[in-house]
């Protein structure tokens, strides 16, 4: 794969649970925006799913831009909100 080619990455961060449901990486922008419309549709009723698509290139700076969705601080900021 070409250095500047983007990698898609589709997380998707469960609230309730404090844990990803899955953080799948696709080459192919059309099959990223098919499984995110997936996603969007099976959970358009839960507050407390978040679905998010990433382009980089590669897991680890994904990790690094939106690290909040791995080291578990997602699930902690969304109650902190309010405060």
């Amino acid at each position: 794969m070409p250095k500047d080619q983007l990698i898609h990455f589709l997380i998707v961060f469960d609230h309730a649970k404090g844990e990803l449901i899955s953080d799948r990486s696709f080459d192919d922008a059309n099959e990223a925006l098919a499984a995110y419309a997936a996603y969007e549709e099976q959970f358009r009723d839960s507050e407390l799913i978040e679905i998010v698509l990433i382009g980089s290139d590669s897991l680890e700076t994904v990790k690094l831009t939106h690290a909040n969705y791995f080291d578990g601080t997602v699930a902690v900021g969304k109650y902190l909100a309010g405060i």
